[in-house]
């Protein structure tokens, strides 16, 4: 008898997306919460109910960068869907400072990992872009119609153009391959997101993250006063991660015929925000709430603030009937445990 499961293939399985994808994969089976080991096909749950056929490989194990080794890979393995959460990533003073890497690296391995689906038979992908690819004054909050309107934010535009390239090559194969070969390649578009699994280097990291760690150390430190990059003004919308990975799955497992009802072939993504943002002085001052900062906030105008807004419409998204659940007070508990628990912070 065939396993009714199919083999799900989840690139970028160790970093914050990755593995709450893994999470999620596993979470309607009742097979725990922790990720899978590299290389490791789930067992079956306790319950007998079988548990998703999760695929990993680490970066060591696979370079998704070089081509002919995940054609290899894509030829053994024969995954029958996969979740394209690989990328490389970082905040702004690491795109500013890596611009060739960020655009590179994500061309390659999107470019490899799309190609290598399509060649052994995959009809199933997800891909995982950013809210970035959006125009940098874009109107807010921004639809999916606002894609290749406008000029991008100049401080992450290599990164930018490498997502909008990997819902370009998805949109291409489906329109080229579609009807011939049954593919089925999906977008999604997240906002800015947080949680476990998050980096937290002190100067390649994202906005949430990073004060975390500024909020902490401080505290340990008892400084006097923590002081921001940025003006504080520019407004951003967060989600925690657990609830990027439950729409991720909640996109993929759509029927074909209502995801269609919903997008065109040339504008297929679909926007997987919160809801509402705050300004970067907020979330400063909430996530001193959290860590039990009890010094000085200022702000250091000087440096870049990026784009004034980032507002996602995930209404195409709530149409199709999902919404997220962990509000930012809540999320931020968690992400802080998570720093506790995974870093050497002082």
């Amino acid at each position: 008898m065939t396993n009714p499961q199919p083999k799900i293939y989840v690139a970028g399985h160790r970093g914050m997306v990755g593995s709450a994808i893994v999470r999620a994969l596993q979470s309607p089976a009742s097979c725990g919460s922790g990720a899978p080991a590299a290389n490791v096909i789930a067992p079956p749950c306790r319950s007998g109910a079988p548990a998703a056929n999760v695929l990993t490989r680490t970066r060591a194990e696979l370079d998704l960068t070089n081509q002919a080794a995940v054609h290899e890979f894509f030829k053994q393995e024969k995954p029958d869907q996969v979740y394209l959460a690989a990328a490389k990533v970082g905040g702004i003073h690491a795109n500013n400072t890596y611009p060739a890497d960020f655009i590179y690296d994500n061309l390659m391995m999107q470019s490899n990992v799309i190609h290598a689906a399509f060649q052994h038979g995959v009809q199933k992908l997800l891909f995982l872009g950013s809210s970035c690819i959006y125009p940098r004054l874009a109107p807010q909050p921004m639809t999916e119609a606002a894609l290749l309107t406008g000029p991008l934010e100049p401080t992450n535009e290599p990164y930018a153009i490498a997502k909008i390239a990997g819902i370009k090559l998805c949109e291409s194969y489906n329109r080229q391959y579609g009807a011939s070969h049954g593919v089925d390649y999906r977008s999604v578009m997240p906002t800015n997101l947080y949680g476990p699994g998050d980096n937290y280097h002190p100067q390649n990291s994202h906005v949430i993250p990073a004060l975390i760690r500024r909020f902490h150390e401080a505290k340990a430190a008892n400084a006097p006063s923590v002081a921001i990059w940025g003006s504080g003004t520019p407004r951003r919308e967060f989600l925690y991660v657990d609830d990027m990975a439950a729409a991720s799955v909640f996109v993929m497992n759509l029927p074909k015929a209502v995801y269609d009802q919903h997008t065109n072939p040339m504008l297929s993504h679909i926007n997987v925000g919160f809801g509402s943002d705050i300004t970067i002085a907020q979330l400063a001052q909430a996530v001193s709430d959290t860590v039990g900062y009890q010094g000085q906030i200022t702000f250091d105008a000087t440096q870049s603030d990026g784009s004034p807004r980032k507002l996602m419409d995930s209404s195409r998204l709530n149409a199709l009937g999902w919404q997220a659940k962990v509000n930012l007070e809540q999320g931020l508990k968690l992400a802080y445990q998570d720093f506790l628990q995974h870093t050497k912070a002082v």
